[in-house]
């Protein structure tokens, strides 16, 4: 069955596979706060597991906040699990602090040797916003200029396709253009984990005000990366083909090369609708190596907010190297002549 706490709201997650063992890491907060909302501001990340990708064992908290004084001493927010070359692991995440009142994002890691205790690291944060492409927090700006917040968050980090060290992406705004379509997907590279370099964006599309957690794979000769943005974080100036409502969702881009160009070639996102159902999708892998995507449930038929994760969902890609995903269980279309490539069971 789908992973669902009965007491806590769940949304962003990310996964890592060691051995036959998936390990989860997810974002949580208690349903007794006002209104699910406020789980933002009272994020702490935790901790499952399973071996089929459907059952799974919660083993509760595994990071969150430091103790103030300290840069992530507000929120414990989205990141992502790495190995590195002496077997330890690494979670990078996002923090924020109380003070800033959680406006202000930077990037941060843990190590741990067992992916279940984890140790934050002393140099943290490992990365915080570089003015010279992205866009910092002004709550006094005027006009369009003011956002809700430092957007320098979700990291991806994946090794250098040319072999020379790692790369990291991850949400924020660009500097300059139109407010509402300033969301770009951010990019950082790194020799050793530790010591990290912003660099230009990794992809800027002008139509979104974020382009929120990022997830770089290939599949079939094809690199994909996803991120996800809601209808209300669109630019106006962006008005979706052949008449279609503006998506709340997970999109994609697409390259044939892993360090780009990447293109959006379609409006229609491939896993999001207008009611939002699903937001924030990851392609996991199976444990037979085929690619499946899970999501959080992020509005139910009855127009609440879910707070539980889906179970995983076949996914594929077309011929012309558009990418799919039947989440008819989750209450989204999908057009029969597609559905006519799935994998088959």
């Amino acid at each position: 069955m789908a992973f669902v706490l009965p007491d806590r709201y769940i949304w962003d997650f990310w996964t890592v596979r060691d051995g036959g063992t998936t390990h989860l890491y997810y974002l949580n907060a208690p349903k007794t706060i006002a209104h699910p909302d406020d789980r933002h501001a009272n994020a702490i990340i935790g901790h499952a597991t399973s071996t089929d990708l459907v059952t799974w064992t919660d083993l509760g908290t595994t990071v969150q906040p430091s103790p103030a004084p300290a840069w992530d001493d507000g929120t414990t927010w989205t990141g992502c699990t790495v190995k590195r070359p002496d077997g330890q692991w690494m979670m990078f995440y996002t923090g924020t602090r109380r003070e800033e009142r959680s406006k202000i994002q930077r990037i941060g890691a843990a190590l741990s040797s067992d992916l279940h205790t984890w140790t934050k690291l002393s140099g943290n944060p490992l990365l915080t916003l570089d003015t010279r492409w992205y866009e910092d927090y002004d709550p006094n700006a005027t006009g369009e200029r003011p956002w809700h917040d430092e957007a320098w968050r979700d990291p991806w980090v994946y090794p250098d396709p040319s072999g020379q060290g790692w790369r990291m992406l991850f949400t924020a705004r660009e500097n300059h253009g139109a407010a509402p379509g300033r969301g770009v997907i951010a990019q950082a590279s790194s020799p050793d984990l530790l010591t990290w370099t912003a660099e230009a964006p990794f992809h800027t599309c002008g139509k979104f005000g974020e382009m929120e957690v990022p997830q770089l794979f290939e599949l079939d000769g094809w690199w994909y990366c996803l991120f996800c943005n809601g209808a209300k974080n669109q630019a106006p100036t962006y008005i979706p083909a052949h008449g279609q409502a503006r998506m709340t969702g997970t999109h994609y881009l697409r390259s044939r090369r892993p360090e780009g160009p990447f293109e959006m070639i379609e409006d229609q996102f491939f896993a999001g609708d207008a009611a939002g159902r699903l937001y924030a999708g990851r392609m996991v892998p199976a444990h037979d190596g085929r690619p499946l995507f899970m999501a959080f449930v992020n509005m139910t038929a009855g127009g609440t907010f879910g707070g539980t994760l889906t179970d995983p969902m076949p996914m594929w890609r077309l011929p012309d190297g558009r990418l799919r995903v039947d989440a008819r269980a989750y209450g989204l279309p999908i057009d029969p002549d597609d559905l006519a490539h799935a994998p088959k069971a």
